[in-house]
């Protein structure tokens, strides 16, 4: 495909743009912005066409005009004069229509045979210009017309009847313009409707990829967040215990074995996710509020302190979302809690009932001692926020007055 049939494809024009009126194109294509737009093969055809029209009224006009005994010489050479002119004008409508209109006005009162170009110029106004110009001039022509067959009464038709007649074919001259006019101005706005909607469809698609991917990069934290805390605390524990019994080194690195393990397997997880290109739950189940007792038991076999009020008995009622998004927070909560409260004692709370919403409270205490400083990016609490706001509920969290910190969401239960 040539270059040229490739950009007007990409503006939406038809491939063979030999039919469109160069008006229509330059509106059409971004391109020619600026540019006078040159004729296309209809352009050409509906001119010359218009030439013949306007020789062929003029003649029509000359016959009669040379044939009235009652017109002097000299007018008959200005009225042909004049007509010859006017059909050279023809050639003006498409760059110059509400001029060549404006001076057919006067050439019309004294050129008969220039009257098929007055019609023509009038039809062009209706076609190129906003309807106020097409009445204004219209009105004005049909204004004049009993002055001109008073002064040069028409040998065939009686004097109101000649009035009526040209009336007639000035209203039709102008409706029929108007109507071309109206079907461009059709083909523009479902052109600009059709440029809009792809425009809106690629938003709406850029739009979904951003958020399947923030959606990628909150569950990639939550994932991964819980089991690089666990790698970085009894690591830890390991260099500044390096004399600790056979037993408790032992035990340090099977938990940091398994969770690198754990890691792995849910990076693997994500990463097939992005390679797939979508999300469907191919991988391994994803936790619910079912789960949160296996969780809770990790972090004790981590050597955490934790408290669990698990007030819900029936774990199963609780939506998938809701469910998962309960996981999600109680996980991040003990994530923090281990990184910025070592050795403090940590209460996880669920509660509600149906119709009354799902309250999940993560607190600990202030911590007993020294904290040792532990990397992480800050933006957990945050992800976490959206995600209780993305499932209908709210999540509050910050310092207490004893040096505690306290994590409460409240999730939407439907009854």
């Amino acid at each position: 495909m040539a270059p040229a049939q490739q950009a007007a494809l990409a503006h939406g024009l038809p491939r063979r743009r030999w039919f469109l009126p160069s008006a229509v194109i330059a509106e059409l294509d971004p391109e020619a912005a600026g540019r006078r737009p040159r004729r296309t093969v209809r352009d050409w055809v509906v001119d010359i066409g218009c030439f013949l029209l306007a020789v062929i009224a003029a003649f029509a006009a000359g016959a009669s005009v040379t044939s009235d005994p009652r017109t002097p010489h000299a007018l008959v050479v200005v009225d042909l004069g004049l007509g010859v002119l006017a059909c050279a004008a023809v050639w003006l409508r498409r760059r110059r229509p509400l001029g060549l209109a404006l001076a057919m006005i006067p050439v019309g009162l004294v050129s008969n045979t220039a009257g098929g170009v007055c019609m023509i110029a009038l039809f062009s106004v209706a076609v190129h210009r906003p309807f106020k110009y097409a009445a204004w001039l219209g009105g004005a022509q049909l204004a004049l017309q009993p002055v001109v067959f008073w002064l040069r009464p028409d040998p065939d038709l009686m004097y109101p009847a000649a009035i009526a007649v040209t009336g007639l074919i000035m209203a039709t001259v102008v409706g029929w313009g108007l109507f071309v006019r109206s079907k461009r101005q059709l083909m523009l706005s479902l052109r600009d409707r059709a440029r809009r909607a792809e425009t809106e469809a690629a938003l709406r698609a850029e739009q979904a990829q951003r958020l399947a991917r923030e959606a990628i990069a909150r569950e990639m934290h939550d994932v991964l967040a819980h089991r690089l805390t666990l790698l970085s605390v009894h690591a830890g524990a390991l260099e500044f215990r390096p004399d600790a019994p056979r037993e408790e080194i032992a035990r340090a690195a099977g938990v940091i074995r398994e969770s690198a393990h754990e890691a792995l397997q849910d990076l693997r997880e994500i990463i097939g996710v992005l390679r797939a290109g979508d999300s469907d739950d191919t991988g391994r189940p994803q936790p619910t509020l079912a789960a949160l007792d296996s969780l809770v038991a990790e972090s004790r076999e981590a050597g955490m302190k934790v408290l669990l009020d698990h007030r819900v008995a029936d774990t199963a009622s609780v939506t998938a979302s809701v469910g998962r998004t309960a996981y999600r927070i109680a996980q991040e909560g003990l994530t923090n809690a281990r990184k910025h409260a070592p050795g403090a004692e940590v209460t996880v709370t669920v509660a509600g009932a149906p119709g009354d919403g799902l309250t999940v409270t993560v607190r600990n205490p202030a911590p007993p001692g020294e904290v040792p400083h532990v990397p992480g990016s800050g933006q957990g609490l945050i992800g976490l926020t959206e995600r209780a706001n993305l499932a209908g509920g709210s999540l509050d969290h910050g310092a207490e007055a004893d040096g505690g910190f306290l994590v409460r969401a409240w999730l939407p239960w439907p009854a």
